[in-house]
């Protein structure tokens, strides 16, 4: 270090200082500005970036949100569709039921009402066959009562007792 303050020159300090110089504005001028700008560029487009990631991201919670709140509400009306399909489905059922225990009601009327015509139909006609079989008997036993002579004073005199005027 000795050596080099010995041999020291003010003209060569001076000539390197200037050219040092006169390297730095040229370079301030044709390389820093243009490196700078470039870099000052560059940052901006990686917070614009940054900025178009973050706007991204919150879109898409965005639309994660809507496509959950959208997702829900088709739950919802799916439900509800589901229900009313069950509500309309038992009410079909129970007037189904109700109709048919009112058709079969009406039918176990009927056939009651024809049991019970037919019932005093069959009655009527054997009452009719008892009194035609009644009198067949009563007309067979009359002519053998009556086939006598004696036997038929005998009978209207019973008769005439018997009825009192």
């Amino acid at each position: 270090m000795e050596k080099l303050m010995n041999e020291f020159s003010f003209g060569l300090f001076f000539w390197m200082l200037t050219i040092f110089i006169l390297l730095v504005v040229l370079l301030k001028k044709f390389a820093w500005k243009p490196i700078l700008d470039a870099v000052n560029e560059r940052e901006e487009g990686i917070r614009k970036a940054m900025d178009a990631a973050e706007e991204a991201k919150k879109e898409m919670q965005n639309i994660s949100a809507d496509s959950e709140r959208l997702l829900k509400e088709a739950r919802e009306e799916r439900d509800a569709m589901l229900k009313e399909a069950r509500e309309i489905k038992d009410k079909i059922v129970a007037d189904a039921k109700e109709a048919a225990q009112l058709e079969g009601d009406k039918m176990i009327q009927q056939a009651q009402a024809t049991i019970e015509s037919e019932k005093k139909a069959a009655v009527a006609d054997i009452k009719n066959q008892v009194a035609s079989l009644s009198l067949d008997i009563a007309e067979k036993v009359l002519k053998e009562e009556l086939k006598d002579g004696a036997k038929q004073e005998k009978l209207v005199a019973d008769m005439l007792s018997d009825v009192t005027l």
